[in-house]
């Protein structure tokens, strides 16, 4: 039988991974596919720079379109990222009959449900297992390993570069600014870091994530987000004290009232397993009624580990290449007339318990007000930290951990705690998740 024909659309980092999982493993990926799988043609800005992998006998050029028309061509992988010429040639080569495979978050989780819905008229299938949690096999886990399950929630640590910086300053006692630069040094975070420390990049992944969990649209627009710029050392060590960890999680929630998708700095338990997941490596914790707690970890990103994902949905494109396209297994895992609308519910509604950190006068009586503004806004507490001034008359730094509260009363409550003349900091605000089996 010939081998199918691939067409590559970038050769960079995961495109020259991609290369070279698949010339490294040919035989093992010829066994598990049914047929070989061959790299014929590949598009790249420049053509005549060195490669990390072997190009000879590829054709090359600087113009994807060459590469999304080639008719010898059965599957286009689109590794060039951004969401605009990456749209456009996943379109066209949708529309040309060919099958896709994609690395690309943003593409996915902004543009997804007009690509599936292309992609489904023409019978062919978009793979995209990279998108999320580099070499993490999450996507295909949630989606046909825990079919069986309604899931009720997922968290994830699901950017690296966030991971990166917060492990640094746990264990170093470093300043966030300083463990940023190192990260840019290091080739961890770009030169413009905002997608990563603020919470786009997972909020990306998150869409997906959720979309594949709940049976529910991509809806990147109601994702809430929130950095990790305001993290400071003390926050880390006060967290510990508190026996938590500090992690910049996705978080997807199915509730009575609707959909939580919120990205955001969060205190968890220590005892934890993702709570112990450090450096750049990325983790989801998946609840299903059936299976319970489930965590998937390893690295997620890098040239080899996302090419893993990459390969593995080549050789599942593969394997269906003479299926009856409405037997194959679903884009979003649901039936596409199954894809339901549910409300994605603002923050101001979402319940979760407060971590919260402010700087007071030392005097009487500063505590009692802040704890009976907390009190009329039905704020219960369920732990205090009150640590003395270096030096008579200076200022007290005062830590609560509180139970859980809908935003809404939490920020209201804050205002009224910032307005106090004796409170002279505005108070630095974490949520708090058990992420226990409830």
């Amino acid at each position: 039988m010939e081998p199918v024909k691939i067409g590559l659309l970038g050769l960079g980092t995961v495109g020259g991974g991609t290369v070279n999982v698949l010339a490294r493993n040919a035989e093992e990926i010829s066994r598990r596919a049914g047929r070989g799988i061959e790299v014929v043609h590949a598009a790249a800005r420049d053509v005549t720079v060195a490669r990390s992998c072997d190009v000879n006998g590829l054709q090359l050029t600087t113009n994807p379109e060459d590469v999304v028309s080639n008719p010898e061509i059965s599957i286009v992988v689109e590794l060039i990222g951004g969401d605009t010429l990456a749209r456009e040639l996943v379109m066209k080569a949708i529309a040309n009959g060919k099958h896709v495979v994609t690395a690309n978050k943003a593409l996915i989780a902004k543009y997804g449900n007009e690509i599936f819905s292309a992609a489904q008229k023409k019978g062919v299938m978009v793979a995209f297992e990279a998108a999320v949690a580099g070499g993490i096999p999450i996507i295909k886990s949630i989606r046909e390993g825990l079919s069986g399950n309604r899931i009720e929630w997922l968290a994830g640590i699901i950017n690296g570069t966030g991971n990166f910086i917060l492990t640094e300053m746990r264990d170093k006692g470093r300043e966030f600014s300083d463990v940023l630069s190192d990260a840019q040094r290091l080739g961890y975070a770009e030169a413009d870091p905002t997608f990563d420390i603020e919470g786009v990049d997972a909020a990306h992944k998150l869409t997906i994530l959720a979309s594949i969990a709940f049976g529910i649209p991509l809806d990147f627009e109601k994702v809430a987000m929130e950095g990790i710029t305001a993290i400071t050392p003390r926050d880390v060590t006060y967290a510990d004290e508190l026996g938590y960890r500090i992690k910049h999680l996705g978080i997807a929630k199915r509730t009575d009232r609707g959909i939580e998708l919120r990205v955001h700095p969060t205190l968890i338990p220590q005892r934890r397993l993702i709570a112990n997941v450090d450096g750049v490596m990325n983790a989801v914790l998946v609840k299903g009624d059936a299976v319970g707690p489930t965590l998937y970890y390893g690295a997620g990103a890098g040239s080899e580990a996302t090419a893993s994902a990459v390969v593995a949905d080549i050789i599942d494109v593969v394997r269906t290449l003479t299926s009856d396209p409405e037997n194959r297994v679903p884009h979003l895992a649901f039936q596409p007339d199954a894809i339901s609308e549910i409300e994605i519910l603002s923050m101001a509604d979402v319940e979760t318990a407060y971590y919260l950190r402010m700087n007071a006068d030392d005097k009487p009586g500063v505590l009692a007000d802040v704890t009976q503004i907390l009190g009329r806004s039905e704020i219960s507490i369920e732990a205090i930290i009150q640590k003395e001034p270096e030096n008579i008359g200076s200022e007290a730094e005062i830590i609560m951990l509180t139970h859980k509260v809908k935003e809404s009363n939490m920020l209201a409550a804050i205002e009224q705690i910032e307005a106090l003349s004796s409170v002279t900091t505005k108070v630095n605000k974490i949520r708090v998740e058990s992420l226990d089996k409830s």
